[in-house]
């Protein structure tokens, strides 16, 4: 049997009551490790009865950065402003307390991230949030 196929050893450490300093190497086969090997892929879960099509299952996800982070608050801020309509109804839907507490979020990550930004990232930042506000003000209103 291959060092591959053999598995790794486990030494246990720890002191004992009953006396012992050291327990016997167990040897732990890759059969009987919690770990699986991570090109295994979990079995997908079947749809709900009634659900849409899987249209968006398909669609690589955008690149995790603090502007699409951003973006996707100020998405958020605009379907609560009723701006954008909600991917789920279709239909524009306004809650403004959300749509507060999304801009409140954003103006912490401002003052928060304030001197640690690029140029852009500072300049989306204060544009989005100026819009925003704007847009929150004339719907209070």
């Amino acid at each position: 049997m291959s060092d591959e196929e053999k598995g790794f050893s486990v030494k246990d450490r720890r002191m004992f009551s009953g006396g012992e300093s050291e327990k016997p190497e167990k040897e732990v086969k890759p059969e009987d490790s919690a770990i699986k090997n991570e090109t295994e892929t979990p079995p997908r879960s079947e749809p709900a009865a009634g659900a849409d099509d899987n249209r968006f299952e398909d669609m690589p996800l955008p690149e995790v950065n603090f502007p699409t982070f951003i973006l996707s608050l100020n998405a958020s801020a605009l379907m609560h402003l009723g701006a954008i309509e909600d991917p789920e109804t279709g239909r524009p839907s306004k809650n403004l307390p959300m749509a507060k507490q999304t801009i409140d979020i954003l103006s912490m990550l401002e003052e928060k991230t304030r001197g640690n930004l690029t140029k852009e990232e500072a300049n989306m930042l204060k544009n989005i949030l100026y819009d925003l506000r704007i847009a929150f003000v004339r719907e209070q209103a």
